[in-house]
């Protein structure tokens, strides 16, 4: 492994700013996808090495011992061994495969970080009607506001197989494909490590997320509506009963984000403005961000998105130990998440990086992404503070359903370098999964009707 890669479509992109206006796909320049790309726009060839294998389609066939609708997933990956450990005595060596913040956590933990990385595997898979949706985008999709909104003709495929600035593969981060139903998390659980070592359950919600852009054949949503989660608090028992929902829509200059919240003291539903940008996250500490829940979410209007290019470099992969098959105890060491838990593969990603606009106001100068080309939603960023030290670096594990044909990508570390804290969101230990068969009618959907459902009044 030695030095960053770059596509002809990145070298393009490399010309262009992440704030003018570009020109659209040509036709001639589409017929790549299928061919020499995949359906979705990623390199389809194996790496010159080796060492990225080719695209054949992704895993979709459930291995020995999968038992469906159990809330857990098999891990295919079980039996494979290590190609090599990266510590600090051969950071230096692989610097070029690593993020900064990569880098920056081997060497402040000498003796107990390392990164064990695997054989890799591209395991995610697409149905068939989002590739064609994907591909009649590669020509059709366009951002309008600049940049800050995305025309909804653009539905039911990635917007942007072949993305020309930093904002059109923020808006595949935003838009990747989950599946046309709604996920369940029946007690996803948030911990924090403190700067004294000790391990803290922040909350246990009952969570249930669905992308309306991807649900086309329902005609009771919004079609500005593109995604839209909501959460109980169950745990701990002074926030018991809590819930609060969030909805984003595909042109925020109209419609911006609509949060809420209700707390059985208070019994009533009130909206929350408040949870978006740089306000911190409660129920995870205070350690992320509301515009870093999944790497990114939100409004892209206070940073400039410069596409980077695309590089090789070791990404969190098939994470299936993480999040079925490391019990809670095992996960949490004093300063750092255990090693041991994780997965890292070679892989090819965009790199972007947002930087903040002149006169915005926001905690972070700057922050460094990398997102999975194949667009799993694996990805890692690097956050700086004001003076341009780094601040954090938040790292989003996936996994591939194999068995209802879509990936998973919600649990994630962050490591919060001024606090001397970390946080692990999205733990599956409890109750696991669930991918429901449908979703649910939009006036079930509102805030009142979500408070009554789940009996907090």
């Amino acid at each position: 492994m030695t030095q960053l890669t770059l596509t002809a479509a990145a070298l393009l992109a490399l010309s262009l700013t992440a704030a003018a206006a570009v020109a659209a796909v040509t036709a001639d320049e589409a017929k790549q996808l299928g061919t020499s790309l995949t359906e979705f726009g990623a390199v389809k060839a194996a790496n010159k090495e080796g060492t990225i294998p080719p695209y054949t389609g992704g895993l979709n066939k459930a291995p020995a011992g999968f038992a469906p609708n159990s809330g857990t997933w098999v891990d295919p990956y079980k039996d494979d061994k290590p190609l090599m450990r990266i510590d600090s005595k051969n950071v230096a060596q692989y610097a070029d495969k690593l993020s900064i913040g990569q880098q920056h956590l081997i060497k402040k933990f000498p003796s107990s970080y390392y990164i064990d990385l695997y054989p890799s595997h591209r395991t995610v898979t697409y149905p068939d009607k989002v590739l064609k949706a994907t591909m009649r985008n590669a020509t059709g999709c366009k951002t309008l506001k600049e940049n800050l909104a995305l025309d909804p003709a653009c539905r039911g495929g990635l917007p942007f197989p072949l993305p020309r600035s930093g904002y059109e593969v923020m808006w595949n981060q935003l838009l990747r494909y989950i599946g046309d139903t709604d996920v369940i998390t029946p007690a996803g659980r948030t911990y924090i490590v403190d700067a004294a070592g000790r391990l803290t359950l922040t909350s246990e919600v009952f969570s249930r997320t669905e992308v309306p852009y991807y649900q086309v054949d329902l005609d009771d949503r919004d079609p500005q509506l593109y995604w839209r989660t909501y959460s109980v608090t169950r745990a701990p028992s002074r926030k018991a009963g809590e819930v609060s929902g969030l909805m984003d829509f595909l042109d925020p200059t109209l419609k911006p984000r609509r949060a809420w919240s209700y707390t059985p003291g208070q019994r009533r539903v009130r909206l929350a403005p408040e949870f978006s940008y740089d306000t911190p996250v409660a129920s995870i500490g205070g350690v992320q961000f509301y515009d870093e829940l999944f790497l990114f979410s939100g409004t892209m209007d206070r940073f400039d998105f410069k596409l980077v290019g695309k590089k090789e470099i070791i990404l969190p992969y098939n994470n299936y130990k993480h999040y079925f098959n490391c019990p809670v105890e095992e996960q949490f060491l004093p300063q750092h998440a255990n090693p041991s838990c994780d997965r890292f593969e070679l892989h090819r990603a965009w790199v972007v990086e947002a930087t903040l606009k002149p006169g915005m106001r926001h905690a972070y100068s700057k922050r460094t992404y990398y997102l999975d080309e194949d667009g799993s939603g694996s990805g890692m960023f690097d956050a700086y503070d004001q003076q341009g030290a780094l601040y954090r670096t938040s790292f989003n594990m996936m996994v591939q359903l194999y068995d209802v044909g879509h990936a998973y990508a919600v649990k994630n570390l962050t490591y919060d370098f001024q606090k001397g804290m970390y946080s692990m969101v999205g733990d599956l230990a409890k109750g696991g999964l669930v991918v429901s068969s449908g979703t649910v009618a939009e006036r079930e959907q509102n805030p009142d009707a979500i408070v009554n459902k789940m009996s907090v009044r």
